[in-house]
């Protein structure tokens, strides 16, 4: 199953450089970049019931976008992105392939309002130090919705993103028992801030 996951994954990506490759008038292609205004689900000990929501923490993205039609458009994006979110004096950092899959329509001049689905890829989490290998399922599916601001090649847009499902990472807490299990949700809810040109 994880693997028919990373193939349609990769279809996605594959897609998305033919449509790149073959644009046709009236389409765009560029780079894209920004800051990540992030939290992470909440961090539970498996010894109790209590759990620690996080704060929120800045991380950053940086990647590459098409954009298909005018008025109403089709925007695909391949993104890497870093975020980080603290538990107390802890910190769950995750580095994660985005592939935004997005419909806009302009509504007022170069205003325009966009969403859809985005499809995640975890490459590498880590808390406190402590590498976590065994993520429930690295690829999961989310959701983006926001407003944009395009003027001739230079694009602004704030979106955000939450993730549609628990997706937990568990790991051994040597703090408080070398046998006892803690789990953080890993599902994306943030506040993306880009800034794209077109070539």
């Amino acid at each position: 199953m994880k693997n028919l996951k990373k193939a349609a994954f990769l279809a996605v990506v594959f897609a998305f450089i033919g449509f790149s490759v073959n644009a046709q008038k009236g389409s765009a292609f560029g780079f894209k970049g920004g800051l990540n205004y992030n939290a992470n689900g909440d961090y539970f000990e498996s010894i109790g019931e209590n759990s620690q929501n996080p704060d929120r923490n800045i991380g950053y993205h940086i990647g590459v976008f098409g954009k298909l039609g005018n008025q109403i458009y089709f925007r695909p994006e391949l993104v890497y992105t870093a975020t980080k979110s603290d538990y107390d004096s802890d910190q769950f950092s995750m580095k994660k392939i985005d592939v935004p899959l997005l419909v806009g329509i302009k509504v007022l001049g170069p205003v325009s309002v966009f969403g859809g689905p985005s499809l995640q890829y975890i490459l590498d989490t880590e808390f406190d130090g402590i590498n976590i290998n065994n993520v429930e399922d690295e690829f999961s599916v989310g959701l983006n919705f926001g407003i944009g601001l395009s003027l001739n090649k230079i694009g602004i847009d704030l979106r955000y993103e939450r993730g549609f499902s628990d997706n937990e990472a568990n790991f051994i807490n040597n703090n408080i028992g070398t046998d006892i299990t803690s789990r953080i949700d890993t599902r994306p809810d943030q506040l993306i801030l880009s800034l794209s040109i077109a070539l």
